[in-house]
């Protein structure tokens, strides 16, 4: 189905879902020294929710899970703030035009770093709403990594600021986080993206309709390039929320 967004026109029946789903297998990745998610039946007594105990009409699960540290979630920049803020609250248009990008690592010292550089190079010169970066190399297994104490690759406070300033207001990235794993609670990329200087005392020009998103997986087939981005998140009253980001390919511009 061909529809027209804006000046775009795009496939409908082709989605490209980006996210990684969640499930209670030792396939499901985990960040943040937390175990797997746990997706099981109620259960009453002797009574269990699940139509093959044969007790059951209907399966009926109860899940547990963290958001963070379970696989492809969007957050507002109540993450890292004292006073609560809603993603449910801060994403209320959900289609942008995006930009995927492939970027290499820098080593630093034995830190693997996604530059300013590497952003400005691979944008030239593009201010898109919304960012995908696919870091490089693009291991399959990065659906199913267990992250925790492993120092994952990361952001520089520089590169935050470039997209901040470049006018991006949705990032989206295959990596746990945005910021080192061990860090002493800095969260630089974090702060330099939402604009965020005080945690107790939110600045008046902090980023409160911006997301960050990760943990996602693009595929290798997935060409770097302009997509229309279909941001859809769980309606948790949370500081973040499991998310489906999907890209359609644009056929045209008008």
């Amino acid at each position: 189905m061909i529809a027209t967004i804006n000046n775009f026109q795009v496939d409908l029946s082709k989605p490209i879902d980006i996210s990684i789903p969640l499930s209670n297998t030792n396939e499901n990745p985990i960040a943040w020294y937390i175990d797997k998610p746990v997706i099981e039946p109620v259960k009453f007594d002797e009574w269990i929710g699940k139509v093959s105990s044969g007790m059951s009409s209907t399966n009926f699960n109860n899940i547990q899970f963290n958001p963070h540290g379970h696989g492809t979630h969007t957050e507002c920049l109540g993450h890292i703030t004292h006073d609560f803020y809603s993603v449910n609250q801060a994403l209320k248009q959900f289609f942008f035009v995006a930009e995927l990008v492939s970027v290499e690592l820098d080593d630093q010292e034995g830190d693997f770093v996604i530059t300013k550089a590497a952003i400005e190079n691979a944008l030239n010169g593009k201010k898109p709403e919304a960012i995908v970066i696919r870091t490089l190399p693009n291991d399959a297994d990065k659906v199913s990594r267990k992250y925790s104490h492993t120092d994952p690759p990361f952001l520089a406070e520089e590169a935050a600021l470039f997209l901040r300033e470049s006018g991006i207001q949705h990032l989206l990235i295959d990596l746990p986080s945005v910021d080192k794993e061990k860090d002493e609670g800095k969260l630089l990329a974090h702060k330099a993206f939402w604009n965020v200087t005080d945690v107790k005392n939110l600045n008046a020009d902090a980023r409160l309709d911006c997301t960050i998103t990760e943990m996602i997986f693009v595929a290798d087939e997935v060409k770097d390039g302009s997509y229309l981005l279909n941001l859809q998140i769980v309606s948790f009253e949370n500081d973040a929320s499991p998310s489906k980001p999907v890209l359609y390919s644009i056929l045209e511009v008008k």
